[in-house]
């Protein structure tokens, strides 16, 4: 998992060949002012998915996990409080890996917990089952999706 500020995408663009292209297109975008729904930036390599979500509250929000797309969860107006675990740690299974939604999902708590405010992100792998959306009222969020 990797927190930081758009003003400083610089430092981790190189991780990932798309990472560059993703940041880019962030900066130079108002997507606050985009309409909802999926925006191809270079087809199933690498798409964001702009949502206005109803957020959930912590005890009721799932841990998911991907394995063929890194996120990346950019806030556009208020405060996605997004949790984590160590995959190692979780143990309660809720649906086991599904190849065509690229997920499975865990019910238990996160151990921690990241306010995510507008011009932040966080990057999230394979090895991190996150818990997006947590909080109250709706969010105005990006959730890119870049292919490994």
């Amino acid at each position: 998992m990797i927190v930081s500020t758009l003003k400083h995408s610089d430092r981790i663009e190189s991780l990932h060949p798309l990472f560059k292209k993703v940041f880019d297109y962030v900066k130079n975008h108002d997507l606050l002012n985009t309409p909802c729904g999926r925006i191809d930036i270079d087809g199933d390599n690498l798409f964001i998915n702009n949502t206005n979500p109803t957020c959930v509250a912590a005890d009721k929000q799932v841990l998911e996990v991907h394995r063929q797309y890194i996120d990346i969860h950019i806030p556009l107006d208020g405060v996605d409080v997004i949790g984590w675990k160590p995959l190692e740690d979780c143990t309660n299974l809720t649906k086991p890996y599904d190849e065509t939604a690229d997920c499975e999902l865990y019910t238990e708590p996160a151990t921690s917990y990241i306010n995510l405010q507008p011009g932040q992100f966080m990057i999230v792998w394979p090895e991190d089952p996150h818990a997006p959306i947590i909080g109250e009222g709706k969010l105005r969020k990006l959730c890119v999706k870049v292919k490994l």
